[in-house]
C-alpha cells in the first residue's frame, strides 16, 4: 500500500518517530499512516539496521545481478574499444566465445549500453529490392482447389520442452483443412508435405501465403526454390503484404481456433501433440459448422473421395525470341565476361535472355520477367520498373519506355 504523501522518506521518518515514542501500537500506527503492517515492520527493521539511511529507496534488482550487469558493461565497452566497427550483435557473439558460462546480456541491452556510452550505432544496410511489379492479382476462390492458403502456426513448446510449429494448409473456398502437421520450416521438408497433398487432393490454381521463409525471400519476385517449383507446376503464388496478416485473415482465424483447442495446455510430447492435431482437424472438417459456407462442415463441400485433379501443367516456356542460358548451383550465370547473380530460387534452372534495344538484357524465368542485366552494373540482376498490361487472366509485364 502506498504512503499518503509524495515525500516518502519524510513520511517514513515520521512513522519511525511515532514508533519510538511508544504511544501507539504497530497496528494503530499503520492505520494512521495508511500502510499495511508488513510494510510498517519492513521499514522499522530497516531503520533498526541502518538508521536514517535505511529509509531511502533501494534498487529493485539484487546486488549480485547489479554487479553482474556492471561487469558485463565494462567488458562490452572494452571489446568495443578493441573492435570499433563492431555492433551489438557481433559483440554479443564475441562475449559468448570469451565467456562461455554466461548468461549474456541481450543484443538490445548491449545496443542501449553502447548508445549511452556515446557510441554511434550504424543502421543496417537494407538489401536492394527486387523488380517493382504491379500488385498481385488475387485468384477468386469459388470452387474446391481454386486457392489454398498455407502458413506456419506460431510455435509453442510441449511439456517436455520440444518446439512445435505446425504447417497448416486449408482450401479457401470450402474451409477444408488439408493438413496440420509438425514439420521443420525448411524448403525441403515443406516441399515433401505439399507433394503428398498434391497427389492426394490435386493441384490448386493458386497458393496464398505470407512473405516469410520458406515461402518468400528478398530475391526476384520474392520467390524461393520452393515457390519457384510451384510456379513451374502451373500454380500461381500469391503473397500477402508484409506485416499484414489480415490479407490471410481466414487462415489466421483458423489458427486461433487451433491454438485454443490443441495448445492450451500443450501435450506431453510431439507424438501426443500430433494426435491432438489430427483429432482437431477431423472435428474441424467433419463436425464444426462454418458460417462462411452456410453453417455446413467443410466435408460437405470438399470432394475428398473424388479429388478434382488439375490438368497437366501448362507449357512453361520463355518467350520465343529469348535464348536459354543455364544457371549454376548458386543461381548465377556468366554474362559479358563476368559472373552475374540471378537468384537462389532459380539454381540449376534455365533462364531466358532477351536483348533490349536500349542496351540492356531482360531475364525471364519461363514467361515471368525477373529483371535486367546491364554491362556497366556489376551487381547482378537489376530491378526495373514495369507496367501491367491485361493479358487474359493474368498480367503481362513489360518495361516502361
Amino acid at each position: 500500500m502506498p504512503w499518503k504523501t509524495s515525500e516518502a522518506v519524510e513520511e517514513r521518518a515520521g512513522f519511525v518517530r511515532a514508533r519510538l515514542a511508544g504511544t501507539s501500537s504497530m497496528t494503530a500506527l499503520c492505520q494512521q499512516f495508511g500502510i499495511s503492517r508488513d510494510c510498517g515492520y519492513k521499514w522499522w527493521r530497516r531503520f533498526c539496521a541502518d538508521g536514517r539511511r535505511g529509509l531511502e529507496e533501494r534498487g529493485r534488482g539484487s546486488h549480485v545481478a547489479l554487479r553482474g550487469m556492471q561487469r558485463w558493461h565494462s567488458r562490452v565497452l572494452r571489446l568495443r574499444h578493441a573492435y570499433p566497427s563492431w555492433g551489438a550483435p557481433k559483440l554479443r557473439v564475441l562475449l559468448q566465445r570469451r565467456y562461455p558460462l554466461g548468461p549474456w546480456p541481450a543484443v538490445s541491452t548491449l545496443g542501449r549500453w553502447l548508445t549511452s556510452a556515446g557510441v554511434p550505432q550504424r543502421r543496417p544496410k537494407r538489401a536492394r529490392a527486387g523488380p517493382v511489379i504491379a500488385p498481385p492479382v488475387r485468384t477468386p476462390a469459388h470452387q474446391p482447389n481454386d486457392v489454398w492458403t498455407v502458413d506456419f502456426k506460431g510455435s509453442f513448446y510441449t511439456t517436455d520442452r520440444q518446439r512445435v510449429g505446425p504447417l497448416t494448409v486449408r482450401d479457401l473456398a470450402t474451409r477444408y483443412v488439408l493438413a496440420v502437421c509438425q514439420v521443420r520450416p525448411t524448403e525441403a521438408h515443406v516441399a515433401r508435405v505439399m507433394q503428398r497433398l498434391f497427389r492426394r487432393y490435386g493441384r490448386p490454381k493458386a497458393i496464398r501465403t505470407d512473405n516469410g521463409p520458406p515461402f518468400g525471400s528478398s530475391g526476384p519476385r520474392g520467390w524461393t526454390p520452393l515457390t519457384a517449383h510451384w510456379v513451374r507446376l502451373g500454380i500461381a503464388v500469391q503473397f500477402g503484404r508484409p506485416a499484414c496478416p489480415q490479407d490471410n485473415a481466414g487462415h489466421e482465424q483458423m489458427h486461433g481456433v487451433l491454438k485454443g483447442r490443441t495448445a492450451q495446455p500443450p501435450s506431453a510430447n510431439l507424438s501426443a501433440q500430433q494426435r491432438r492435431f489430427d483429432r482437431w482437424r477431423h472435428a474441424y472438417n467433419h463436425v464444426r459448422p462454418h458460417a462462411g459456407v452456410g453453417q455446413l462442415p467443410p466435408i460437405a463441400l470438399y470432394p475428398v473421395a473424388r479429388p478434382s485433379l488439375r490438368p497437366p501443367a501448362p507449357s512453361f516456356r520463355c518467350p520465343a525470341h529469348c535464348r536459354l542460358v543455364p544457371l549454376d548451383a548458386r543461381g548465377r550465370l556468366r554474362w559479358h565476361q563476368r559472373v552475374r547473380h540471378i537468384g537462389r530460387a532459380f539454381a540449376g534452372e534455365h533462364v531466358g535472355l532477351e536483348d533490349h534495344p536500349d542496351g540492356f538484357t531482360l531475364v525471364y524465368f519461363g514467361p515471368y520477367l525477373l529483371g535486367s542485366l546491364h554491362a556497366h552494373d556489376l551487381a547482378g540482376l537489376r530491378p526495373v520498373r514495369w507496367r501491367a498490361l491485361p493479358a487474359g487472366e493474368g498480367r503481362e509485364l513489360r518495361p516502361l519506355p
